[in-house]
């Protein structure tokens, strides 16, 4: 809690740097017309759009104090919400200043763009930036990617890179703020340079140095069910990963197909000191061809990631539950939680019984642990907002009275976003703090 508390206040002080930068400067005393007025706020919103956009690489960096922090699922969310704030203030950027100079000069507003556009150094680069952020954006609002295969709407989502990168040329040659030798273009250049620096470190030099390190290969495909398999991994010094049960790792697998697609799939036991396993669903291009990897194929891979770890806990109860291929993490982490005989549960949720998922593991380790375990199969009820199948709903039936001392429990959910939501509604509805209620969603 102090390092997610110590990120968030260095997040809030970063953006107060960069205003304290321009008054630093003399900004507000060189104010004297309505035009300044109303192009040092122009100037003001571009530093904060800016900064807030660097924050969000940040968050997306998978930079290992976030991820201890927040967890990958919080840290990305909050990446999301930061994104129309950042844009809007880019926007409001542009036509501020736009209108700041066009009463200068005097001008129309569509003159003054296009004055701007040819007569200012790097400008064409800053409209440019504009117009990727604004794809980007748009491309990550939920209606809009789910129209997208996921690789195509991960390849739009990288121009936020280039939209940064292509906007640095106006910031340093457009007014007096970041001038030559100035103390804020020093600032402002390191800043630039720790998040680039971060996102080469942690998203490509460590992933590239730890997998050439470890060498995994598959080394078994095991059919769980239509469309699920198990993929048995081995390598070497895994140990050093300080992977825990229950996180999920970014694979690329490099056989032909299959090479050029990264996806995250969780851990489905326990991880070795030289083998890791993943369990799969055949739900798009990449899962659906994972039942044919050759034995010997090599296993790239990011992570470990995710705080759905027994590290989150906070009471010696736990329930798990889990719905579709959700069930992976759940089995990992059911079989090196700390719980005593008759303090843990765990409910699979399914349409029908055949739809579970490594059932016969889970009832195993249940036996050998004291748990308790429960399938809840059936269709849920039209138009209902319930997890719960609809005969549950009708006898109103709840998380709560389904485990009678969940106000003592760790809870942990695993399964489809909307169905996710449902549960942790479920769960907060019954009085669950939010420190007792873990969870990870299957979605982008």
């Amino acid at each position: 809690m102090r390092l997610a508390d110590s990120l968030q206040i260095l997040a809030v002080v970063s953006v107060a740097l960069v205003v304290a930068v321009f008054l630093a400067d003399g900004g507000a005393a060189r104010i004297s017309t309505p035009a300044d007025a109303i192009t040092a706020l122009g100037i003001v919103t571009g530093l904060v759009g800016t900064d807030l956009l660097l924050v969000m690489m940040l968050l997306a960096a998978r930079l290992p104090a976030i991820d201890r922090a927040f967890g990958h699922d919080s840290a990305m969310a909050l990446h999301q919400s930061l994104g129309k704030p950042a844009l809007y203030l880019i926007l409001a950027h542009a036509v501020l200043l736009t209108i700041g100079y066009a009463l200068v000069q005097p001008a129309g507003f569509f003159d003054e763009v296009w004055i701007m556009f040819s007569s200012l150094p790097d400008m064409p680069l800053a409209f440019l930036g504009v117009g990727l952020l604004i794809a980007v954006v748009i491309t990550s609002l939920v209606i809009v990617r789910h129209k997208f295969r996921y690789e195509v709407w991960h390849l739009v989502h990288l121009l936020s890179y280039v939209a940064v990168l292509v906007a640095i040329p106006h910031q340093l040659s457009v007014g007096t703020l970041f001038r030559e030798g100035s103390l804020q273009r020093y600032y402002w250049l390191a800043l630039y340079a720790g998040v680039a620096g971060s996102i080469i470190l942690f998203r490509f030099i460590v992933p590239i140095v730890r997998s050439l390190r470890a060498r995994l290969t598959v080394v078994g495909v095991d059919q769980e069910a239509r469309g699920v398999v198990s993929i048995r991994l081995s390598g070497r010094q895994l140990r050093s990963l300080k992977a825990k049960s229950g996180q999920f790792f970014i694979w690329r697998f490099w056989t032909p197909g299959l090479w050029w697609q990264a996806h995250p799939f969780s851990l489905s036991a326990a991880p070795t000191h030289n083998s890791l396993r993943i369990t799969v669903r055949g739900l798009g291009d990449a899962s659906s061809a994972l039942p044919r990897v050759p034995v010997g194929t090599r296993v790239s891979f990011e992570g470990p990631y995710g705080l759905f770890t027994d590290f989150a806990r906070t009471s010696p109860r736990i329930v798990l539950i889990a719905a579709g291929i959700g069930v992976a993490p759940i089995r990992s982490l059911l079989e090196t939680a700390t719980f005593a005989p008759g303090q843990a549960t765990v409910l699979l949720r399914s349409s029908t019984v055949d739809d579970t998922y490594l059932v016969d593991e889970l009832a195993a380790l249940c036996r050998a642990r004291g748990a308790e375990l429960r399938i809840i199969a059936g269709k849920r009820a039209p138009g209902t907002s319930s997890w719960l199948p609809g005969d549950a709903v009708q006898a109103r039936i709840t998380l709560a009275t389904l485990v009678p001392k969940l106000r003592e429990a760790d809870v942990y959910i695993c399964g489809p976003r909307k169905w996710t939501d449902e549960v942790v509604r479920d769960a907060r509805s019954a009085g669950l703090p939010t420190r007792q209620i873990h969870f990870e969603r299957f979605d982008w």
